[in-house]
């Protein structure tokens, strides 16, 4: 039997957090590094607003200058994050909402690839050619994205976590 996601208290963080990023995160903050190729010359495109892609170069240009780089490596995880990301975040907000057993695997395939994704640029973040001014600002903005990839690996640990077993 599905447990309703009205006994599932705990699961309401992945609904929130879900929704954040198939709203926001995905589909204008990072939308706008491939819209915008160069900061430092560009003219607004329809899509993000013009106050969210000024909200990024500000972020970029006070804490984030690999945000403002935007070198290869950097855009290859903001289009996994578009083409692939995007659709999950969807897709695993009705699975959340609606007790579906069959996001499991896709949510343990998003936990390691977004693992390796916010690993590797943290290391560059730190250690790279256009280091944070100040790391821990950077790791503290990021520290969503860090820890809810092991939340759901715990969260997703058993073969139906959505459902509960019938009584004998």
């Amino acid at each position: 039997m599905t447990v309703p996601l009205r006994d599932r208290k705990y699961d309401l963080y992945f609904v929130a957090f879900l929704a954040l990023n198939a709203t926001v995160i995905t589909y204008v903050v990072d939308l706008e590094q491939i819209v915008v190729a160069d900061p430092a010359d560009f003219d607004y495109p329809l899509w993000p607003p013009g106050p969210a892609i000024d909200l990024v170069h500000w972020w970029g240009s006070h804490y984030d200058p690999l945000l403002m780089a935007r070198p290869p490596f950097w855009r290859m995880t903001i289009w996994i994050d578009l083409v692939f990301f995007g659709p999950f975040y969807l897709f695993a907000l009705y699975a959340f909402i609606r007790g579906r057993d069959w996001i499991r695997v896709p949510a343990l395939v998003w936990s390691g690839t977004m693992l390796a994704n916010v690993l590797i640029i943290l290391m560059d973040e730190r250690y790279g050619v256009t280091p944070a001014p100040n790391f821990a600002i950077v790791v503290a903005a990021n520290a969503m994205w860090l820890l809810t990839p092991f939340l759901m690996i715990w969260r997703m640990w058993h073969d139906r976590p959505f459902t509960r077993l019938a009584a004998a």
